[in-house]
């Protein structure tokens, strides 16, 4: 679009058209609560523009739902969002990473759980369009973040039928259903970044996506012991209250500080991950105390020990007994993100399966 001049008259518009228009959405369920854009077929052909993809192109085969999102459904949806046409390239490519990840059309988006979709982005696309990965990253503010996370919610929600009361049937759900979507701090980071860890470059622009149950906030600022900062992130991930499943998993998303400090203690991040990984337990006495010292046979998750579906077990003969809960290093994936001011970081509890790479896609961009 041809920016206009900050002197320039405002257009001459029709506000009562424009208010009925958002009405009409509104009534029709085309939102998530909030004001939707007014979407035309020349405002469309501005975000098609920036995609070679065919617009028929089906980026999610949802066919227990008999659904498809389309390219032109994503676009539209990202249109209504409030994003500008040049963030369509990077809501198309956390379509594909939700696509590879797996978890989507698993149904889980549709889980009493109360699942929502997580993006990260990395590359030079975040100074591009304006990603925020600083301060407040998990917050308003920022135009990017804000309506690319929100155009992936309102595709699952217009494109695949995923509204709540009707398909989605989250008890709670999270606010991370409006939007959650971040840039990693490659900038304030001491270690290459989530996309060159995982086959990329860094001058490339990648998306990682996935779906997660919670974002939960570690107060660690007391300490400069990398091993203690591990034992707080790995005590927050298996706590009672998570899913405890053999395939528990995490994105730590640390602040530049934390991570500064790990490295000056001559941590690499593999070193970091692998503490985590080692503290990864819990006492067979806690989970008792919760009713979870017993596996289930189907799902895997922990349940008390006389449930009719809990597998035969015997209790451990020293109730203190370490049981694992994160499976391996492999389960837990670092990002660093936020302000370098304070030693608060984060763990976003993952729903699938994380003892795998993420799902990393390459933003495609328009010309070679």
């Amino acid at each position: 679009m041809t920016a206009q001049r900050a002197d320039a008259a405002p257009p001459v518009v029709d506000l009562d058209e424009i208010r009925h228009a958002m009405e009409y959405y509104a009534d029709k369920g085309w939102t998530d609560g909030l004001p939707v854009v007014p979407v035309t077929e020349g405002y469309l052909s501005e975000f098609l523009a920036t995609t070679k993809r065919d617009p028929d192109e089906v980026l999610i085969p949802m066919p227990h739902l008999n659904r498809n999102l389309t390219v032109r459904m994503a676009a539209i949806n990202a249109a209504l969002a409030g994003c500008r046409p040049e963030y369509l390239p990077v809501v198309l490519a956390a379509w594909d990473s939700f696509l590879k990840d797996g978890m989507v059309t698993r149904s889980i988006w549709q889980s009493t759980t109360g699942t929502a979709p997580f993006i990260v982005v990395n590359g030079p696309v975040r100074q591009e369009i304006g990603i925020n990965c600083r301060g407040n990253v998990f917050g308003s503010g920022f135009r990017a973040n804000a309506t690319i996370g929100r155009a992936i919610r309102l595709g699952a929600m217009n494109g695949l039928g995923l509204r709540p009361h009707v398909f989605d049937q989250a008890t709670q759900g999270t606010p991370a259903k409006y939007s959650c979507c971040i840039g990693e701090n490659e900038e304030d980071s001491v270690w290459t970044p989530l996309h060159a860890d995982h086959g990329l470059t860094e001058a490339d622009s990648a998306v990682s996506a996935t779906v997660i149950r919670s974002v939960l906030h570690v107060e660690a600022r007391h300490t400069t012991d990398p091993g203690q900062l591990a034992y707080e992130l790995a005590d927050s991930i298996c706590r009672t209250g998570a899913l405890v499943r053999p395939t528990a998993g995490a994105i730590v998303v640390l602040n530049p500080e934390h991570a500064r400090k790990v490295d000056a203690a001559g941590w690499s991040k593999r070193d970091f991950v692998a503490a985590i990984h080692s503290h990864g337990v819990r006492r067979y006495r806690d989970l008792a105390a919760a009713g979870k010292e017993a596996i289930a046979s189907g799902t895997r998750w922990r349940i008390p020990g006389g449930h009719p579906d809990a597998l035969p077990s015997s209790p451990p003969a020293d109730p203190d007994e370490p049981v694992r809960v994160l499976a391996s290093p492999e389960a837990v994936h670092i990002v660093v993100a936020g302000a370098p001011n304070a030693g608060v970081s984060s763990v976003v509890e993952t729903f699938g399966p994380l003892d795998r790479p993420p799902a990393v896609v390459k933003i495609q961009p328009l010309s070679p």
